[in-house]
């Protein structure tokens, strides 16, 4: 091997000449030629510090210019061979953090594991590569959902950083955990963890940017933290002051040096840009809880522009999260407006943003197939629906989403007269055991769906027959409930409640002799009616409608508008 040579036999000016040649080839998009430059280093017999460094330089070079990640791969594979028994720490940590992010995106998170445990294990003394080290692995455990894992090193990381003077560095630590704490539902330590975060942001008196990077952070976390648990009123202060502290962030010069001597403060949280969007997606979330359909379609559009500008300038896999996920709530307020036609265009604008990140249909297709469901429920393709839901469950990993997915599924098979199935259900939505969801709006929709059951068990006629018979005993009571639904349905707006509202008021005031509101109740409920009969309409007659029948294999991207015809 080149590296058993005799460093004397090494031609540091012709070392020098081929690294400036490479670069200036480089620096003008030549890349075969910057490799072959590189290359040619080999021939020189170089000591082993600059055999490593030159695999490393090739390897990252072929990644990021070419599609020959075999070759790549060998380069880094004899970079971090070569490099891990040296003191030359950037080339060494660099080696096994870039070849255990190729390991790791090609799935073989097992070869990712243990270099990056070697690597970590020795470099305690370049404390920014210690802290990167660890960061890395622990997004790998987190990925496989190997949370106690990742927890443990981000805890190990809060620890390091607190002894190497970095509070910047240690809270990041503190936060990511805290992050991890709350995807794996550990309320009592989410709480805990974010209780000792917020105190240390408060009281921290480093520069402005980094503060509040942090504050953002911290306070993304509790606003999501009180949406997870249903709490949407209590999470208004909160949303509030992040609105604040990212107005302030985007004010803030962050051309300054806010790093200082601490090398271990290097680190960004997220690019301001990135929180921009981040904070768009959140509030559209709480809008979404709190039945705000305008708001949230208003900052759905402002977040979707914002991404697709900074696409343009640099496709980031986590701007394609984001879009999905606002792609995901913008379809549920469609559907609720009684918007069809535009939530499946935005479903099948989805599949194509997952095309995009492969990664993504495997993160998502159990949300993109539980939105089909909803789609098909609402055009009453009822069997299209079970055979979505049915599809998302299995692909569903998180608790709450295979909960709302059964309570859907059984809205279906009551719509559908299929009481057994229903009953097979129960065990599943029942809100008395609902211990392994921490939210209480979906204990609350569990209630709703079991309503629903005695409605329809109580027979369409003979319960149709109970309202009239109390409504003409009691027909301001009635009314009392259903004008103040008509009005929150209207501000929401969620135009089914308004449709079902307006049947019942027209009939309301028909029993009571009020002729002038009946007429009004009719006109109203003509008109929902006829707007949802249109929308329903042209919805089923797009080619994307034939996605109701997409349940396994790839997104069919290709469909045949002939194959769509309507179901109505």
């Amino acid at each position: 091997m080149a590296a058993n040579h005799k460093s004397s036999d090494f031609d540091q000016n012709c070392y020098t000449a081929l690294l400036g040649l490479a670069e200036s080839y480089r620096t003008v998009s030549n890349i075969r030629h910057c490799i072959h430059c590189l290359k040619a280093v080999f021939n020189l017999h170089p000591p082993p510090s600059i055999e490593a460094r030159t695999h490393l330089q090739l390897g990252n070079l072929l990644l990021s210019h070419t599609k020959n990640n075999d070759l790549a791969r060998q380069h880094l594979e004899k970079a971090w061979s070569i490099s891990s028994g040296l003191n030359n720490d950037d080339v060494r940590f660099e080696a096994a953090s870039v070849l255990a992010a190729m390991y790791d995106k090609q799935g073989q998170a097992q070869l990712a594991k243990p270099i990056l445990c070697k690597a970590k294990d020795i470099s305690q003394q370049s404390p920014f590569w210690h802290c990167r080290l660890l960061f890395q692995l622990a997004q790998i455990h987190a990925s496989k959902k190997e949370f106690s894992e990742a927890c443990a090193l981000l805890g190990a990381g809060a620890d390091f950083a607190s002894s190497a003077s970095s509070h910047y560095t240690t809270l990041l630590f503190l936060l990511s955990k805290g992050m991890l704490l709350l995807i794996n539902k550990d309320a009592m330590q989410v709480n805990e963890t974010l209780s000792r975060a917020g105190s240390m942001i408060e009281q921290w008196t480093g520069p402005s940017v980094q503060k509040e990077s942090l504050k953002v952070f911290f306070l993304v976390l509790q606003v999501c933290h009180y949406l997870t648990a249903g709490q949407v009123k209590s999470v208004k202060p909160a949303l509030k002051q992040l609105q604040q502290s990212i107005q302030t962030i985007t004010q803030l010069h962050t051309d300054e040096d806010p790093v200082g001597n601490n090398q271990i403060d290097m680190f960004q949280w997220l690019p301001k840009e990135h929180m921009c969007v981040l904070v768009y997606l959140v509030t559209v979330m709480h809008s979404m809880q709190a039945g705000y359909m305008d708001k949230a379609q208003k900052y759905t559009d402002k977040a979707l522009m914002q991404i697709e500008k900074l696409k343009m300038l640099d496709a980031h896999p986590l701007l394609s999260s984001f879009q999905i996920m606002l792609l995901e709530h913008i379809v549920m307020c469609r559907l609720i407006m009684g918007n069809k036609t535009t939530a499946i265009q935005e479903i099948f604008q989805a599949c194509h943003v997952c095309q995009s990140q492969p990664r993504l249909f495997t993160t998502h297709g159990s949300q993109i197939h539980t939105l089909l469901g909803l789609y098909a429920m609402s055009v009453n393709c009822m069997e299209a629906a079970e055979a979505q839901f049915l599809t998302a469950l299995k692909q569903s990993e998180s608790t709450d989403l295979s909960l709302f997915i059964n309570m859907n599924l059984a809205i279906v098979f009551l719509r559908m007269g299929r009481q057994d199935d229903f009953l097979g259900l129960l065990e599943k939505i029942d809100p008395e055991k609902m211990e392994q969801s921490n939210s209480h709006s979906l204990k609350a929709a569990a209630y709703y769906v079991q309503g629903l059951q005695t409605f329809f068990q109580a027979r369409y006629n003979e319960a149709n027959a109970l309202v009239i018979y109390s409504v003409i005993g009691n027909s301001r009571e009635s009314l009392n409930m259903v004008t103040p639904a008509m009005q929150l349905a209207g501000k929401i707006p969620d135009v089914h409640v308004q449709l079902w509202a307006s049947s019942l008021l027209k009939d309301l005031y028909r029993l009571s002799g009020d002729m002038a509101n009946e007429e009004e109740g009719c006109r109203l409920h003509t008109s929902f009616s006829a707007s949802l009969l249109k929308d329903l309409f042209q919805s089923t007659q797009l080619s994307e409608h034939g996605l109701i029948q997409w349940t396994e294999g790839p997104c069919p991207f290709h469909l045949n508008t002939s194959s769509t015809s309507a179901i109505i």
